[in-house]
């Protein structure tokens, strides 16, 4: 799960990332994306789009101090949080459009976990990746599933459509994984293939998950890009009320849990 821009903003959402998502949400993924494009001991990974850093420490973890990791993000507050849990990681700003790659600088292992879907100009980016892959690389790039395969992000945002319209969820815009395909074949990549990953998702705290989640969705409908601050905060507070019985629904003793699923697409170099 990502947030809207004016979200990412904010001073504390970083360190809400870090600690209500990173963990819970995004370390299943990516361990099990690590795992798929098999990393060596020696390896150069770049994690492209990586928030706080979840996909690049785990990546650490693996190859150890033998390999090099580097992490891309846009936004420098999220940097900042990646660059106080990982400083051995070396952490980079920039757009996944124009990556800020040294004179002939190439990875063994390049990786995206749920960017593409937010990059502006993807045909760019899919090229950056290429850029930046050494032959023979691997590639693998992660985008969520239309939320109609999620029933509980399906059943929240339609929750928050009764109070805010319809809601264009960008998170689940890429999940065609025929597109996706293409998007890469189209940059240049080999071995182009892609398979569908599922795994339940457990959250100790559902409330504050519930919480970010409608942080995203008001932030992402029409109504909610014309609201003042105070009005979208008396929205989400709204909504929460709202979801509460989809959350019970979902409720696992004290937790919340629910699948999710993603593409995950591989290539070479």
């Amino acid at each position: 799960m990502n947030l809207p821009s004016y979200a990412m903003n904010q001073t504390s959402f970083p360190q809400m990332y870090e600690r209500w998502l990173a963990g819970p949400l995004f370390r299943p993924w990516a361990e099990m994306t690590v795992e798929e494009v098999g990393l060596g001991p020696r390896d150069r990974v770049l994690d492209i789009a990586c928030g706080t850093g979840i996909l690049a420490r785990v990546a650490r973890e693996r190859i150890g101090d033998a390999g090099h990791v580097v992490g891309i993000d846009i936004s420098p507050d999220m940097l900042a949080v990646a660059r106080a849990v990982a400083p051995g990681i070396e952490w980079r700003e920039g757009n996944a459009s124009a990556l800020p790659l040294k004179d002939g600088e190439q990875f063994d292992v390049v990786a995206c976990q749920q960017g593409l879907q937010f990059f502006p100009d993807k045909p760019a980016a899919a090229a950056q990746m290429r850029r930046a892959l050494a032959k023979d690389g691997r590639l693998a790039v992660a985008t969520w599933r239309s939320d109609e395969e999620i029933p509980f992000f399906r059943e929240l945002r339609r929750v928050a459509e009764r109070r805010l319209g319809a809601i264009s969820d960008q998170r689940y815009g890429f999940g065609d994984a025929a597109r996706l395909e293409t998007l890469l074949r189209d940059a240049g990549f080999n071995e182009v293939r892609s398979k569908v990953l599922s795994c339940t998702i457990r959250f100790e705290d559902g409330s504050s998950f519930l919480r970010l989640n409608t942080m995203a969705l008001v932030g992402m409908s029409a109504a909610g890009k014309a609201m003042s601050d105070q009005e979208r905060k008396d929205s989400v507070e709204a909504i929460v009320s709202d979801s509460a019985s989809v959350q019970q629904s979902y409720t696992d003793g004290s937790a919340l849990a629910f699948e999710l699923r993603t593409n995950l697409a591989m290539a070479i170099g």
